[in-house]
């Protein structure tokens, strides 16, 4: 799933701290899941969805890179 987020922050050219910002998503939340500490809840990824304007199936799918 960081992946995906992580290309999505490069392509929209945002910093994870704005996203955190704008969603009320503790930046530390989102530094967890980069380091594999904790997994996202639901409404969490319906947060990011909702603010990328995808859907949870896309923000879930593995990148094949």
């Amino acid at each position: 799933m960081y992946k995906t987020f992580a290309k999505l922050l490069k392509e929209r050219n945002v910093t994870a701290y704005k996203v955190a910002k704008e969603t009320g998503i503790a930046q530390s939340t989102l530094s967890d899941w980069k380091n594999g500490r904790s997994t996202p809840k639901l409404d969490k990824l319906q947060k990011l969805a909702d603010y990328f304007s995808v859907s949870l199936e896309f923000l879930l799918k593995e990148q094949s890179d």
